[in-house]
């Protein structure tokens, strides 16, 4: 292999980042500027419409991820022909032409340090961490004014790391099915939607009930269908992609398929909650809108409900806020903090679980008790050449498929004592699921197993599967 060929990916429309009062600019690059709504019951606001005031000098929009450039597709070892390399890891880090003011040496930070590091308060005598902000209303002439318009110091924190690692501006929300619910929003009635085939079983049933009360259309488009997917972008208002799936973990060409030009107003939108912002940013290659249900892998440790949006277009971030706010979307102090002080340790419990993933998917391939394994990173996977050009690592998700009756996979389930036989994912600790026994769900396999792999030692979590095994006579 060639040296690495890095390159600046920067944002063509990138602005500079606002300068909040009271925090130091060179460590949060941006402040959301909410867009406010007429009836929040505030005497007090700026003129015209209510929206907040702001200087000349502090221009609004979406942020330039400043303190680094994410790694994208396009950033590969590359041989001297101008090849790509291949394999998860052949990407290498785009660095920032103008690194931020305190970063090492000058040098810009990597995503695995930026989450650490950002969205922290910033001056003399500030905290470490931004503290629990547990208020719901501030006296006039500050930043915030009501927390469900407006939001605390404690959801911009979390705001600034996440649209940082995606590369935009974030919106959080109470959950990931709020901001599901606000990218659909954005819809007018009669307008058509399409969705994957598989797909997380709360936006189906979102899309399905529109679909029935007469608010929208909807098309179902198999992931893998690339021309499938551009059709789609030419003829419907939102295209809504999840890459990897749940729980088939099949993966989409993403850059195919967001690549294409869409300037008829068709929003596309990727759920981006299997990969993370460590393995995938849709908006580098051409997403509207990335979506995550921050619950899981940003979280973390199973402990709150939270969701986020991550958009580059100001007037779409203020038209998603302006939703959020109406329909009641807005998150809270505790899992705001939670989910930032969980989101740190990512890069750290991604590594880990991915690691083991990989581990687990090879060995139960090779068992007889297992029809199939559904793994992006097993070579034999049908999805794993496309997710090798896409993604920088497999994640730590993986199903797989039981040689017996529904039944019996349930009690397989019984029998485990370490990984935990309950729903979500994305935790420290591993858990599984028989995704087919619910409902909406009938397209999975019966004995399908959805596992979340966490931070447990690979070996302990082997000898859990392979003695729920032997326990049933496999």
């Amino acid at each position: 292999m060639g040296e690495a060929r890095v390159q600046d990916r920067r944002p063509e429309n990138a602005v500079e980042p606002v300068e909040a009062p009271g925090v130091d600019p060179s460590a949060l690059e941006s402040v959301v500027e909410r867009d406010r709504v007429d009836d929040l019951d505030d005497p007090h606001r700026g003129e015209g419409d209510g929206e907040r005031q702001q200087s000349e000098d502090q221009p609004v929009g979406p942020p330039a991820p400043g303190s680094f450039v994410p790694r994208g597709p396009a950033a590969l070892h590359s041989g001297d022909d101008g090849s790509r390399g291949s394999g998860y890891g052949a990407r290498v880090m785009a660095r920032s032409p103008s690194p931020p003011s305190g970063s090492p040496a000058g040098r810009p930070l990597d995503p695995e340090t930026w989450v650490v590091s950002g969205g922290r308060p910033g001056g003399p005598g500030a905290p470490l961490n931004t503290p629990i902000v547990a208020a719901s209303n501030f006296e006039p002439g500050g930043e915030h004014y009501y927390s469900r318009g407006d939001g605390t110091a404690t959801v911009a924190a979390f705001e600034e790391l996440l649209g940082g690692l995606e590369g935009g501006t974030a919106l959080a929300f109470g959950s990931g099915m709020a901001a599901a619910s606000a990218v659909f929003d954005q819809l007018a009635v009669g307008r058509e939607i399409a969705l994957p085939t598989d797909c997380y079983h709360g936006v189906n049933q979102l899309a399905d009930d529109g679909a029935e009360r007469g608010r929208w259309a909807v098309r179902r488009v198999e992931l893998a269908d690339v021309d499938g997917w551009r059709q789609a972008i030419a003829e419907c208002a939102l295209v809504w992609l999840e890459s990897p799936s749940n729980p088939l973990l099949e993966v989409a060409d993403l850059g195919e398929i967001c690549g294409v030009e869409h300037a008829h107003a068709c929003l596309v939108a990727v759920d981006n909650t299997f990969a993370t912002p460590l393995n995938q940013r849709p908006l580098e290659l051409g997403a509207d809108v990335v979506m995550h249900s921050a619950t899981k892998f940003i979280g973390g440790h199973s402990d709150l409900l939270a969701g986020a949006l991550v958009v580059r277009d100001e007037s779409l971030h203020s038209s998603l806020d302006r939703s959020r706010t109406l329909l009641g979307g807005a998150p809270g102090a505790l899992e705001m903090f939670l989910a930032t002080r969980g989101a740190r340790t990512l890069a750290l419990r991604l590594t880990r679980g991915q690691e083991s993933a990989g581990e687990l998917a090879a060995r139960l391939s090779e068992q007889a008790w297992v029809s199939r394994v559904r793994y992006p990173g097993l070579q034999g996977d049908p999805f794993h050449d496309v997710a090798s050009r896409v993604l920088d690592g497999p994640g730590a998700v993986l199903s797989f498929e039981l040689s017996c009756t529904a039944a019996e996979a349930d009690e397989f389930l019984e029998r485990l004592q370490l990984v935990r036989a309950v729903t979500s994912l994305g935790g420290v600790e591993t858990t599984i699921e028989r995704r087919a026994k619910l409902a909406g769900q009938e397209h999975i396999p019966a004995t399908l197993l959805r596992m979340s792999v966490g931070c447990e030692h690979v070996e302990d979590l082997w000898a859990d599967l392979s003695g729920a095994a032997s326990a049933l006579g496999a």
